[in-house]
């Protein structure tokens, strides 16, 4: 999956599906009999593990998979140390290799556990399970549906996988499958902002059925949002059609990580948006302070030379327990980021990982990891 290439007398249910008004109807069911509310915590709160979908070859081959799975390795030695790290395996014949090789790298099996679900791809962060807690700190995992961002890409096993996560863990499970909402598309700050590009959620290749005004009545139930700050995007820039967490990220409720207008310019964003992005405000109307990162210096080139033709962005960094994994390139900015990365969060070890081979596909460490927090319920006893 290439992430860049665009750049550049029958029953009532029986009708609803024929006239093809399941989604609706099956959300305003849902939405109905749930009358909990909900909210996400930050990404830097405590986690009981981290996700990831290993690749595999049997979608897009062994070359791919050969090509990238030493980042998945490299996640688990670090993620490991201070999380669990819950590995989906497409099989019991790939489970067993991956065993092995973890094994061969010295890692500590005992914080690693395997989960042999078929996927198509690695993109955990899109159509994993996305944990919340409800209103009585009881975890929950929403299951928004998930279409290969707009039906480009091979999604239909992808797309099951928060279900069954939550049918194994025994965590109970909102099925939003009618409403399309990755999770590499939103930001939160924690404190009920809600940062999002309108062009990867507010689609017609994803929710062509539901308003603006509809889905963000779906984000306030259940992430708990009470602000949106929605800028255009860009449709058919990239596959994701411009995902937010590639060039911004809440710090906390009163600061954005994101790159400077340079950068942002640099990274396809239009004037207005730019505008709109450094002059945000929290719920409380106070204007965020910013935190910025550089983009790559050169173009990205792939270990054998190839020249990707686009910088690299260094803002799709996952936040674990004790560490944060942060994307590099083989390039002279790849310390100045980690440094500034490093000062903002001092209690944690940057790791640099060197992402090129999957970023040539879209990719970067946020997009194939999910985090699961820590049970507050349980921990109240």
């Amino acid at each position: 999956m290439n992430k860049k290439t665009l750049i550049l007398g029958l029953s009532l249910p029986v009708l609803f599906i024929m006239m093809g008004f399941t989604n609706k109807y099956e959300i305003k069911a849902i939405e109905n009999q749930d009358k909990s509310s909900y909210y996400m915590p930050l990404e830097d709160e405590e986690h009981e593990g981290t996700w990831l979908q290993w690749p595999h070859s049997y979608t897009y081959g062994k070359a791919y998979q050969n090509g990238i799975e030493d980042i998945w390795v490299t996640m688990t030695k670090h993620l490991s140390k201070g999380e669990n790290v819950h590995i989906v395996a497409y099989n019991n014949i790939e489970k067993n290799r991956i065993e092995k090789l973890l094994e061969k790298e010295n890692i500590d099996m005992n914080y690693v556990d395997f989960y042999v679900y078929e996927t198509d791809d690695v993109w955990v962060r899109d159509n994993g399970p996305i944990f919340v807690y409800d209103e009585n700190d009881e975890l929950a995992i929403l299951d928004w549906g998930f279409n290969g961002w707009g039906r480009k890409e091979p999604y239909k096993k992808s797309d099951k996988i928060p279900s069954k996560v939550s049918n194994d863990l025994g965590i109970k499970s909102i099925s939003l499958n009618g409403v399309v909402l990755e999770g590499g598309a939103m930001e939160l700050d924690g404190n009920g902002t809600f940062l999002a590009t309108k062009s990867s959620i507010i689609n017609k290749n994803r929710n062509k059925d539901l308003s603006q005004s509809q889905i963000e009545d779906y984000i306030r139930k259940y992430y708990g949002a009470r602000k949106f700050i929605w800028l255009d995007g860009v449709v058919g820039l990239d596959i994701t059609d411009f995902h937010i967490d590639g060039f911004a990220k809440f710090y906390d409720e009163s600061t954005i990580i994101t790159l400077d207008k340079e950068g942002l310019r640099d990274w396809g964003l239009s004037g207005k948006d730019i505008k709109t992005l450094l002059n945000s405000t929290n719920v409380n109307e106070e204007k965020y302070d910013y935190v910025y990162l550089p983009l790559t210096r050169n173009n990205v080139k792939l270990k054998n030379g190839k020249n990707l033709g686009y910088q690299g962005s260094y803002m799709n960094f996952y936040i674990g327990n004790e560490v944060i994994l942060v994307p590099n390139y083989n390039d002279s900015n790849d310390k100045i980021a980690n440094e500034i990365i490093q000062e903002l969060y001092p209690d944690r070890e940057v790791v640099g990982i060197d992402i090129r081979e999957l970023y040539k596909d879209g990719g970067m460490i946020h997009c194939v990891t999910q985090q699961q927090p820590v049970e507050l319920a349980k921990n109240k006893y």
